[in-house]
């Protein structure tokens, strides 16, 4: 199993940073289910708005769940695509918001999926996940993004490839698929690729770096940002 002296603090930086985010720069529990941003405030499928920090689920097709591990776990299923994985017991960071350790079985990376109540029904959202494998460093989260986008980071894969996609909300197809090459063997190296999309329906969406499986190829981990799209 890989390890990383350095993971702990990744994932709290990675939890803080996301909080401050879906918090409008605080890290104290918010009532508001938006955040201000300069253009796009909110992103609409179909007849429901989503949330604006939340990647999953889609509120097209549903109004949330009741408990953080439950939105967790369809997350890594239904958006990421782990098969049957391992999904830890929620580890609580305020009253409303806290993270969910998932794993491809017991001994791969994990990854933190970071959950939070952002509606006044009480229900749980997922507002994106990370690995110390997998560190993106631009775009930032929450960033109004254009195509192409440059994308960058710091990675370590087999062979050293990332899969790298572009999503919309309400669509779990990619509006992108790409790779990414970093480092290898458990040495983090950089990665950079300048990535052109299809024109969105959707206001907002997420980027997606993950690694799969040489074996089955099922996803292994990933780390995921929410963004929104220019107008």
């Amino acid at each position: 199993m890989r390890r990383y002296s350095n993971s702990a603090v990744l994932g709290a930086l990675f939890v803080a940073g996301l909080l401050v985010a879906a918090c409008g720069g605080s890290t104290t529990p918010s009532t508001s289910s938006t955040t201000t941003l300069p253009n796009n405030s909110t992103s609409t499928t179909g007849t429901s708005v989503q949330p604006d920090t939340a990647v999953w689920p889609f509120a097209a097709s549903s109004p949330g769940y009741a408990d953080p591990v439950s939105a967790a776990r369809s997350f890594a299923v239904t958006y990421l695509g782990f098969v049957d994985p391992l999904v830890g017991a929620f580890q609580q960071g305020d009253s409303r918001s806290g993270e969910v350790a998932v794993r491809a079985s017991s001994s791969g990376p994990v990854t933190t999926v970071l959950v939070r109540i952002l509606t006044p029904h009480n229900t749980w959202w997922v507002l994106g996940a990370s690995t110390p494998n997998l560190q993106l460093q631009t775009p930032k989260t929450l960033e109004i993004i254009s195509s192409p986008v440059t994308i960058s980071g710091k990675s370590t894969a087999f062979e050293a490839t990332v899969n790298v996609q572009i999503r919309q909300d309400g669509e779990l197809t990619p509006l992108k698929e790409d790779i990414v090459m970093g480092g290898s063997n458990d040495v983090l190296g950089p990665f950079s690729s300048t990535v052109k999309y299809s024109t969105p329906a959707a206001t907002a969406g997420a980027i997606v770096l993950k690694t799969v499986s040489a074996k089955d190829g099922n996803t292994s981990e990933a780390s995921v940002i929410r963004v929104h799209f220019s107008s």
